[in-house]
């Protein structure tokens, strides 16, 4: 649960951040970029319930990777005015995939991916 709490604070502030910064990522209201920031949280606390074991950290790493492109590219159809290319949404997935690698660290030491932990 941890770590669920800690994406939904990192993902918004990571594709906030990211509209600011690239070019490539334009959303045109304070909220887009935080509701895709939650969407992405979700999956990829999802995504590690499912996958995340010892032995599968990159694997973890690359699909969120590419889940995250996906997603971030995708949301700039569900918002008028929003434009994101493959570019920016590589760059922001790129910065989400640096916080996972850590995120992911810390919760195979801390034993919080195994089941009942």
């Amino acid at each position: 649960m941890a770590g669920f709490i800690i994406k939904l604070i990192v993902c918004p502030v990571v594709v906030l951040l990211s509209s600011f910064l690239f070019r490539e990522v334009y959303y045109p209201s304070f909220y887009h970029p935080v509701i895709v920031g939650i969407v992405l949280a979700i999956a990829a606390h999802a995504m590690e319930i499912v996958f995340l074991r010892r032995g599968t950290f990159w694997l973890s790493n690359l699909m969120d990777f590419i889940a995250a492109t996906a997603i971030v590219y995708i949301s700039s159809y569900f918002f008028p005015g929003s434009r994101v290319t493959w570019v920016g949404a590589t760059l922001t997935a790129f910065l989400l995939a640096v916080t996972e690698y850590f995120q992911h660290l810390w919760l195979l030491r801390t034993g919080k991916t195994d089941k009942g932990a």
